[in-house]
């Protein structure tokens, strides 16, 4: 079970609510070409208080370790130039009390993170309080921070969570880097593949296998309410639908569904799972409300409609159907009316997926043999490829709206050799593609909202 972290206090703002002074604007149109210079001083520590708690964690230096999740969580968005520490000219016990903001701006760093970790019992037990400050190097001032007291094994999460706020603070957006990933985990050749379910931290952390594998499972999905998940199984070669509980390990059947490859999507509030379900041959998109189990079917046409997905709000779904004699890309209404095609390109739209901030329709796209990545508006408008590859499809996005998750796997050789499965990001405008870092080949990616 994942522990909650115990909000201690917050300092203040120094800045007056309603009046925007982030540090660096992000044109999300064309990505962030000049990355802000930051640096991210390690967090200094009682060494006499913690020393229990860092052997317990195994671990040498838990401020350096700290400093480093937040460095990567920071480097990896692009839009951040890390500075290296050997480059620090100040103490950081000094410098988390008062920088000389000369020195850092010597190097040209423009932002500064500081921190100090302590030791802290509460009920007898053994926990770390963390304290974080945020730092204008060009205004020379304080510009943001916070203290928080946790168990020590969530140390990594303190590291996302002060990832998040600086985020939020210098860009403007919500961050995305205290949440999680689950996605199929695969090993073995291409014919012979054992999948298990797997969730990670967003920075491939912490990896937990769900399932044995001894089932074949497919397109895990979270709630976007809380740590919930739907699945798809294979159970004595039936298709059957799960829903699992990622902090309990709870998990309950929503039923057989034959006809069914791919597992449903949840509503925005959590209540309802969508899905496309095959019945005498002709594949529907159904909605199933899981207080009551009462199942309703959406659409009513003789072509193949799949792979449904909710709007933000609830209002609307997007789905994928060959009704206009090749599979291309429709919204409708929730109640099933009011259909209309948005997609009109050259090639083959699939598995489209309604943006956290509602703007936008991710969705894969096959075109003289190669399979792109893709975003629209609701509406149709502003296509944009992503990226291209041999074989990619299942984008995510992350709670914030800004990246994308999706799979790409290899070409295997005459002898059947050289495929792989691996997750890849990318960023909204099209930049910073990367290969996201997994224990095993990983498919079929879904990235939960942000924790509590």
């Amino acid at each position: 079970m994942r522990n909650k972290l115990l909000l201690i206090f917050i300092f203040c703002f120094f800045f007056k609510p309603g009046i925007s002074y982030s540090l660096v604007e992000i044109d999300i149109t064309r990505g962030n070409l000049d990355p802000l210079p930051i640096s991210v001083s390690p967090f200094f520590a009682d060494e006499t208080s913690i020393k229990k708690i860092k052997k317990n964690l195994n671990i040498d230096n838990l401020g350096l370790e700290i400093s480093k999740v937040i460095e990567n969580n920071l480097r990896k968005t692009g839009l951040f130039d890390t500075l290296d520490k050997e480059s620090f000219l100040q103490r950081p016990d000094i410098a988390h009390l008062k920088p000389r903001f000369e020195d850092w701006a010597l190097i040209k760093s423009q932002v500064l993170i500081t921190g100090k970790v302590t030791s802290k019992i509460i009920n007898e037990k053994d926990y770390i309080r963390i304290e974080f400050k945020l730092w204008d190097v060009l205004g020379a001032k304080m510009v943001d921070g916070f203290s928080l007291t946790t168990v020590p094994t969530n140390w990594r999460r303190v590291g996302h969570k002060i990832s998040d706020k600086v985020y939020e603070r210098l860009t403007g957006e919500s961050g995305y880097f205290d949440t999680r990933i689950i996605y199929v985990a695969e090993e073995g050749p291409k014919t012979q593949r054992v999948k298990k379910l797997a969730i990670m931290d967003q920075d491939g952390f912490n990896t937990k296998y769900l399932t044995l594998g001894n089932e074949l499972v497919l397109t895990p999905r979270f709630n976007p309410t809380n740590q919930m998940v739907t699945y798809l199984s294979y159970f004595r070669n039936m298709p059957r639908v799960y829903l699992l509980n990622i902090e309990t390990g709870k998990q309950e059947v929503v039923g057989d569904f034959p006809g069914m490859t791919f597992a449903p999507r949840f509503s925005p509030d959590g209540k309802k799972i969508i899905m496309s379900l095959a019945k005498d041959g002709n594949s529907e998109i159904w909605v199933r409300n899981l207080e009551t189990n009462i199942q309703e079917k959406l659409t009513d046409h003789p072509s193949i409609d799949t792979s449904p997905s909710y709007s933000p709000d609830g209002k609307y779904i997007t789905f994928n159907s060959d009704r206009s004699g090749y599979q291309q890309i429709y919204v409708m209404r929730s109640d099933g009316s009011k259909v209309k095609r948005i997609s009109f390109g050259k090639g083959i739209y699939g598995t489209p997926v309604w943006s956290p901030r509602g703007d936008l329709i991710a969705f894969t796209k096959l075109h003289k043999g190669k399979f792109f990545i893709g975003v629209m508006r609701t509406d149709g408008s502003g296509e944009r490829l992503l990226t291209e590859n041999f074989y990619q499809e299942a984008p995510s996005w992350s709670p914030n709206g800004r990246i994308i998750i999706f799979y790409r796997e290899t070409k295997t050789d005459d002898k059947g050799q050289g495929f792989s499965a691996k997750l890849w990001s990318i960023d909204l405008t099209g930049y910073n593609e990367r290969l996201v870092n997994t224990q095993t080949d990983a498919s079929d990616p879904s990235w939960s909202s942000l924790l509590d």
